[in-house]
């Protein structure tokens, strides 16, 4: 069943808390994979993608088919928006990104994804000459800065894989796209919905990429593996997509991609007690780059054209 979000409906104090909670959320996420990863003989980077996906496909759908089977209906015009929402924008960003990671030091790959909203800014000013704050500009390139030093990224400069590059560029792409196409999503279908739909299509995508007879299900024969499983699932992926799909409801993508780049700031915040991994001088200065940048966005108000992007595409 649609649902459209006009003026009258937005509360961006609410899209704000919403992209920060889903921030802290992917913080989260991340101490928890980790977890799962350095286990010996468990899931690979990728297996916990389409796990990631799976599980948060079939928690929507069953739902959906108990208690409102009604909100899986969408246009059939509107099928292709989603299986593209599913394949490039949740499948394709941790497929690049992981790709990334393979070829590149952490650091580097994480910096070049959060050029995400930056690439936001330019697909709307030079596609659809838009005009966007100032402010936004200055927030977005704050962010991007605080960023490189929260992840260390000054650390894998040396030799750089040329194919690893192009992932990590193809990940920011993927994250930039993943915002836009839940935004326009998110103006006619219900967050529930849009996301069911689009973790469906990634769903699909994985069991492509990597039949379910090659999952290492042994690796969750635990109580503790499979608390984190499905931690990863629910904690770290279905319940900030639904967030996030629905603060762009509220704010403009811009805005909420800017908010998102509080996830290195906060994973290196938990990693701290929970990996032991102490937070280095360069880390702190840009952490507060960051927030000061979520800070700089909030208290600047979009221009007429931000706030009305979505009617432009």
């Amino acid at each position: 069943m649609a649902a459209v979000t006009d003026a009258r409906t937005r509360s961006p104090r609410l899209g704000y808390a919403l992209a920060a909670t889903a921030a802290a959320m992917w913080a989260v996420n991340g101490s928890m994979a980790r977890l799962l990863l350095d286990e010996p003989g468990g899931v690979s980077a990728l297996q916990l993608s389409q796990l990631r996906s799976t599980l948060s496909f079939l928690f929507l759908l069953g739902f959906l088919l108990v208690w409102r089977r009604d909100d899986l209906r969408v246009e059939r015009a509107h099928v292709p928006a989603l299986a593209w929402l599913g394949v490039a924008g949740l499948a394709g960003v941790h497929a690049t990104y992981f790709l990334a990671i393979e070829r590149l030091d952490i650091g580097v790959a994480l910096a070049i994804q959060y050029l995400g909203p930056l690439l936001i800014l330019l697909w709307l000013r030079v596609a659809h000459r838009q005009r966007l704050a100032p402010s936004l500009w200055g927030a977005v390139a704050l962010s991007a800065v605080g960023s490189f030093f929260v992840v260390q990224a000054y650390d894998g400069l040396g030799g750089l894989d040329a194919l690893g590059l192009v992932a990590a560029f193809m990940a920011a792409v993927t994250f930039a796209l993943y915002l836009i196409l839940g935004e326009n999503a998110g103006r006619r279908h219900a967050p529930h919905t849009t996301l069911t739909w689009a973790f469906g299509f990634a769903t699909a995508f994985w069991l492509v990429v990597q039949p379910p007879w090659r999952f290492p299900f042994a690796a969750f024969d635990s109580a503790g593996a499979l608390l984190l499983g499905l931690g990863v699932a629910l904690v770290g992926t279905l319940i900030p997509f639904v967030l996030i799909v629905t603060a762009v409801r509220h704010i403009p993508a811009p805005r909420a991609a800017v908010v998102s780049t509080l996830e290195p700031v906060l994973a290196a915040i938990i990693a701290w007690p929970v990996l032991d991994q102490a937070l280095a001088p360069p880390q702190i200065v840009g952490g507060l780059l960051v927030v000061a940048a979520v800070i700089w966005v909030q208290t600047h108000r979009p221009v007429v054209q931000e706030q009305e992007a979505v009617a432009l595409r």
